[in-house]
């Protein structure tokens, strides 16, 4: 299926033929199987951004999706309202908190997993760069990223689509 195109959903009720309907634009089209070099991923990342973020898509099905990101700065306290998120981190080490746990430290081959609504951040870098593997279940927007403190930002200070 490509972007902008449409889908049989169903049959018509007056002339028996599919109902169409749009379909969203894909950031990766779907594949039935996929292999990544996330040390190759992690090398082309820039040394700095203007975001707190910069990542990139691996998937982005209905069911789930996934991406590679860098952080360059503390994350203030933010949720996300459609999608549980599992978290790996790759590189670099991090204070991090999560619901009412009290902040602790995260580093490589750590796995932190919250459902949706449960606020977290990252309030201090200890040791960059700081690479982790984020996979949302179900797939989630990139512009699903709310601040508890709107003053804190928006979605498109928080993160920038490695170009």
């Amino acid at each position: 299926m490509f972007a902008g195109a449409k889908a049989p959903v169903g049959d018509a009720p007056n002339d028996g033929g599919p109902i169409m309907a749009e379909t969203r634009t894909k950031l990766v089209e779907a594949a039935p199987h996929a292999a990544f070099d996330l040390d190759a991923i992690v090398k082309s990342f820039p040394e700095t951004a203007n975001t707190l973020l910069v990542d990139t898509r691996l998937t982005d099905e209905d069911e789930a999706s996934a991406r590679v990101f860098r952080v360059y700065r503390p994350t203030p306290a933010h949720y996300h309202a459609t999608c549980d998120e599992y978290l790996i981190v790759l590189s670099g080490r991090a204070r991090f908190f999560m619901g009412e746990r009290e902040p602790f430290e995260v580093g490589p081959g750590q796995m932190l997993f919250f459902k949706k609504g449960t606020v977290h951040g990252m309030p201090e870098i200890l040791e960059e760069p700081l690479f982790m593997v984020s996979v949302d279940t179900p797939r989630r927007d990139p512009s699903d990223i709310i601040f508890v403190d709107p003053k804190d930002g928006t979605p498109d200070t928080f993160v920038q689509a490695k170009a």
